[in-house]
């Protein structure tokens, strides 16, 4: 295959996997209520989900502090930007990233129509479960894997597959559907934020279009409100009914120093308000909290192996390291998932 395209580190984590004979299947299952429900008590708390601790207080002084007319720290409304990045931030990404999880669903979906996988790596390896035969062959495996996966289709028919794909397909630990494995304390911080004059946006590393199918239902954030990383493509009036179509060239990569320039591209402002989990953040976070005027930062550090994940400077998936050496520093938050959060998952009793 020879495809015109740059690498993109939008599932660098493939080549962190390499050494994993095998990897968590997810579970299948028709449904029609894969999606989060969300909790909140605003009258009463906006942040219900948040134990009484010094995360919490700091959140809510820098809302009441830049919303407050007189204040000091006083933001406008239309200057209150917040951005979030997405995997391990707003929802779960082991113990693989959901999207890789579809571009493996992919594969084997579209196995039928390419019997000569079945003996080419790296597709031989996926329709063996076999990831680390299959990621072998280093970048260039995983282009080939990404191609048909995010390509060649047009929008509306992308647009169809993911939803069909997220509405049959579940998480290998809890069963649940992957936009239901959002975290209910983040949900209630993005709901506080915008009932208080803040615009929320997505940032993140991860295909741009895989995420604007379902991130309004599952955040309330809108497709235009999403910043992530793109394949190009093109407006086809050669068909019978012109579309958009997914070409095999990417286009921009928006993952780490990529974050700030994805911002300053789609946005044009530089966000008040910035949470990341790992390293993958730091360039957005310093782009935030270095500018003039109150800033927030924030990191969300996965200290729970019984509710979730515990992983952080160790993790070859999603390294926070730098993070919490510069924290101080940089005055951000460091939000301790086990001692600061009550519950994960919207579904959690």
């Amino acid at each position: 295959m020879n495809y015109k395209i740059r690498f993109p580190l939008i599932l660098f984590i493939g080549f962190q996997l390499i050494t994993i004979s095998g990897y968590p299947q997810e579970k299948t299952g028709i449904s029609t209520t894969a999606t989060a429900t969300i909790v909140i008590n605003v009258a009463t708390d906006p942040l219900p989900s948040w134990n009484e601790a010094n995360a919490k207080r700091s959140i809510i002084d820098f809302v009441t502090k830049t919303t407050t007319k007189g204040s000091t720290d006083f933001v406008p409304v239309a200057d209150r930007i917040a951005c979030f990045d997405n995997d391990g931030t707003l929802w779960t990404e082991m113990p693989l990233p959901f999207q890789l999880y579809f571009m493996i669903a992919r594969i084997k979906a579209m196995a039928p129509q390419h019997p000569e996988w079945k003996n080419t790596q790296p597709y031989k390896g996926i329709l063996e479960d076999d990831l680390k035969s299959a990621l072998a062959g280093g970048n260039k495996a995983l282009l080939d894997l990404m191609i048909p996966a995010f390509s060649g289709m047009s929008a509306n028919e992308f647009d169809k597959t993911v939803k069909d794909w997220m509405a049959t397909s579940t998480h290998p630990k809890t069963g649940k559907h992957y936009n239901e494995m959002v975290y209910q304390p983040m949900l209630e911080l993005l709901n506080y934020l915008r009932e208080n004059g803040y615009k929320t946006f997505i940032v993140s590393g991860g295909d741009i279009d895989f995420m604007r199918v379902w991130a309004e239902q599952a955040y309330g954030i809108p497709p235009y409100q999403v910043v992530g990383s793109s394949f190009k493509s093109k407006y086809d009036t050669s068909l019978a009914s012109p579309a958009i179509i997914k070409l095999p060239e990417f286009s921009f990569n928006d993952d780490k120093l990529g974050k700030p320039v994805g911002i300053y591209e789609h946005i044009g402002m530089r966000p008040v308000f910035t949470a990341g989990n790992s390293d993958g953040d730091y360039g957005m976070m310093l782009y935030t909290t270095t500018g003039s005027g109150p800033r927030f930062g924030m990191y969300v550090h996965h200290t729970d192996s019984l509710r979730e994940y515990y992983y952080d400077r160790q993790s070859g998936l999603a390294k926070l390291d730098k993070g919490l050496d510069d924290a101080a520093k940089y005055h951000w938050l460091i939000v301790d998932m086990k001692t600061d959060w009550k519950k994960i998952y919207p579904f959690d009793k």
